[in-house]
């Protein structure tokens, strides 16, 4: 008898156990559950400052060269130099026949009572002139990578061999952000006043630089001695 009574409150414990476990198994599943906090909204990324086009070279001296049938290659001025630059009021080509040597001097830009020389992108004899921007120089910077192309330069290697040294792809996009943050920093330039809010230079930016700030800038965006 004492283990049929013990056998049957054991028995009775394990129930009241199972049943308190059931009840708190009840209770969290009805009890409301705490909502996941929104993913925070990502913000879209803000258009560079200065454009690529793309299946061109790119010279750190921010000329551009594209290669042409044979042995032409074509160059002109990149997107940076057309907003820094502006509407220039003239640019001094060089002659047809003219030797070009990469990182040489190319052709020069005059905003005012200022210049701007900028070095060829390549090697080769110049022969083509665009007559569209001697006739009208504000087209170079209005459509640099179309209408706006300066000389056509027969180089002395094929193709794409006379751009081999010129940066493409990731490293031209990278070299272009790095020409940004350096412009970003520019101690005193009146652009400073718009990137702090998150903006873009006005074009022509540069000719609100100072003497000093000029000089920098030639020497360091444009390699200028």
């Amino acid at each position: 008898m004492p283990a049929d009574l013990f056998a049957t409150k054991g028995a009775e414990y394990l129930l009241v156990v199972a049943y308190f476990v059931l009840l708190i198994a009840l209770a969290r599943y009805l009890a409301p559950r705490p909502r996941p906090a929104p993913a925070p909204r990502a913000e879209p990324a803000a258009p560079p400052w200065f454009a690529l086009a793309d299946g061109y070279h790119f010279h750190p001296g921010h000329a551009w060269a594209s290669a042409d049938d044979g042995d032409l290659v074509t160059v002109g001025l990149d997107d940076f130099t057309a907003q820094l630059a502006g509407a220039p009021e003239r640019i001094d080509l060089p002659r047809i026949g003219t030797q070009l040597r990469q990182g040489g001097p190319g052709w020069t830009l005059r905003l005012g009572d200022r210049e701007l020389p900028m070095l060829s992108p390549v090697d080769g004899q110049v022969v083509v002139a665009n007559p569209a921007v001697a006739q009208e120089p504000r087209v170079a910077t209005e459509d640099p990578y179309g209408r706006g192309w300066l000389l056509k330069v027969r180089s002395p290697k094929r193709g794409p061999g006379a751009m081999r040294t010129l940066l493409t792809g990731d490293l031209a996009s990278y070299w272009m952000q790095q020409t940004a943050e350096r412009l970003r920093w520019m101690a005193g330039a009146d652009v400073g006043v718009v990137m702090t809010d998150g903006g873009s230079p006005m074009r022509g930016f540069g000719r609100s630089f100072g003497p000093e700030e000029w000089s920098v800038a030639a020497h360091d965006f444009f390699l200028a001695d």
